[in-house]
C-alpha cells in the first residue's frame, strides 16, 4: 500500500480522492492518467489516503468523505468507501495574505508558533507511516532559499511559506521514520527548484518532485513551440491567458500569488525556442460563473518561408482540477517506485513531463511530447516500466 497525505483539501484534492476510489471500484476508465497504459509496480489500487490538511475553518474537523461530497455535489458521484478521516488543521505561515478574503482561515501555528507546528505535523505524518505527500494548497508568494542553513534559520524565525513548512515537515517525518518519503509539489512555490530542499531530501534519501503541475495550456504551448522550432519558423509573439472561477483563480487576484504562477508559465518560451520571443503568458482573471472549467486562449504568430506570416489561434475550455488530479494519481505511484529504486533529491525526467517549472534549478523546459517519451525510456531503463 502507498500511504498518501494531502496538504490542501480543495477541488484538486477532492477530484483526486473521488477519482481514486472510483478507479479502485472499477467505476470509470483511467482517462487523464498519462501512464495508465503501462505496467508499473504500483497502480491506483495501491493508493490509500491517510491524512488531509487544510486551513479553511469550514473544513477542519469534518470528515474527508463529507468535504469531498460537498465539493463535488452534482459533478461526480463520490464512492462510499472514501475514508472518514478528519481534515486536520494546517499552517498559515507566511501564506495567509488574502486567504481570509476567500474563506475563514485558521492555522495551528497561530497559537503554538510555526516551528512547533511543523514538528507536530511531522509527528502526525510519522504516526501514519506516510509514503507520498501531495502539496495541493493555493498558489502562494515564496522565494527560493538556496542554502540549507538559511532555510533552517527562516523556519526558526517563522519566515517561510506554508508549502515550505509542509515540505520541511515531510523531511522531518522521513528522518523520524528512517525511511524515504516523496513530496510532490503541484504548485509554483520553488521546492524542486530550491537547492536547499533538494539537498535536505537527498540527505534523507527522499524525493521532492515539482514544481507546479502542467495540465492544460502550458504543455500545449510547449508542444506548439517545439513544432515551430523544429521547422525553423521565427515566432513573432505568443499570447496565452487563462480565466477561471475556482478558488485558485480567486487566489490569483492577489498580485503576489499571480506573479508566482506567471513565472512558471513563462519559463517555456526561451527554453524551447532558444530565444525570448515577445510573450504574454499569464493567468489573467477570475470570473465566478466559469467555475472550475477555465477558459484558455492562445494566439501565436510566426514568420515562414519567403518572409510570409502565419498565425495560430486556439480557444478551449478545460476542467481545471480534474486534469491535475489525474496527474496526481500517476505521480503517487511513480514516486513510490522511484524511491524503491534509490532515487533521491529530485528527478528531472519526471518533472520535465508533469511540471511547468521542472526541477532541479536551471533545468530546461522541453516540449511535453519529447519529455513524455524521454521519461518512459528512463523509467524503462530503471525497471519501473516493464519493457
Amino acid at each position: 500500500m502507498i500511504r498518501v497525505a494531502m496538504f490542501g483539501q480543495g477541488l484538486v484534492a477532492a477530484h483526486y480522492v473521488a477519482g481514486l476510489y472510483r478507479l479502485k471500484r472499477g467505476e470509470m476508465e483511467p482517462y487523464g492518467v498519462p501512464l495508465a497504459k503501462y505496467k508499473l509496480p504500483y497502480t491506483w489500487e495501491h493508493q490509500e489516503v491517510v491524512l488531509s490538511y487544510d486551513v479553511d475553518q469550514r473544513k477542519i474537523g469534518k470528515s474527508l468523505k463529507e468535504v469531498v461530497k460537498s465539493a463535488l455535489e452534482g459533478v461526480v458521484t463520490v464512492p462510499e468507501d472514501v475514508p472518514d478521516i478528519p481534515i486536520r488543521e494546517g499552517v498559515l505561515a507566511n501564506s495567509a495574505q488574502g486567504l481570509d478574503k476567500m474563506f475563514p482561515v485558521r492555522g495551528r501555528d497561530q497559537e503554538k508558533g510555526l516551528k512547533d507546528a511543523i514538528e507536530e505535523i511531522a509527528n502526525e505524518l510519522s504516526e501514519v507511516n506516510v509514503d507520498v505527500v501531495l502539496n495541493l494548497i493555493s498558489t502562494e508568494p515564496a522565494n527560493s532559499f538556496e542554502d540549507v542553513d538559511l532555510l533552517k534559520k527562516a523556519i526558526d524565525n517563522g519566515k517561510v511559506s506554508a508549502a515550505q513548512a509542509y515540505a520541511y515537515a515531510t523531511y522531518l517525518a522521513s528522518k523520524k521514520m528512517g525511511k524515504p518519503v516523496a513530496f510532490v509539489n503541484l504548485i509554483p512555490t520553488p521546492l524542486a527548484n530550491d537547492p536547499a530542499f533538494v539537498k535536505l531530501y537527498e540527505d534523507a534519501n527522499s524525493l521532492v518532485l515539482g514544481d507546479d503541475g502542467a495540465t492544460g495550456a502550458t504543455p500545449l504551448t510547449a508542444d506548439v513551440l517545439e513544432h515551430l522550432a523544429e521547422r525553423n519558423r521565427k515566432v513573432k509573439y505568443i499570447v496565452q491567458f487563462n480565466i477561471g472561477g475556482n478558488t485558485d483563480f480567486l487566489a490569483l487576484t492577489i498580485p503576489e500569488r499571480n506573479l508566482m504562477k506567471e513565472k512558471t508559465k513563462s519559463s517555456v518560451v526561451e527554453d524551447i525556442l532558444g530565444y525570448n520571443a515577445p510573450h504574454y503568458i499569464k493567468p489573467t482573471g477570475y470570473i465566478e460563473p466559469l467555475g472550475d472549467r477555465k477558459f484558455v486562449a492562445m494566439d501565436i504568430e510566426w514568420i515562414t518561408f519567403n518572409g510570409l506570416v502565419d498565425e495560430l489561434i486556439i480557444n478551449m475550455r478545460i476542467n481545471d482540477s480534474p486534469a491535475l488530479a489525474g496527474l496526481a494519481v500517476d505521480l503517487v505511484r511513480i514516486s513510490k517506485a522511484l524511491l524503491e529504486k534509490g532515487a533521491k533529491g529530485t528527478f528531472y525526467d519526471v518533472n520535465a513531463f508533469y511540471m511547468k517549472n521542472p526541477g532541479p534549478k536551471d533545468a530546461r523546459n522541453k516540449a511535453r511530447i519529447k519529455a513524455y517519451y524521454d521519461m518512459v525510456e528512463k523509467l524503462r531503463e530503471m525497471g519501473i516500466i516493464e519493457a
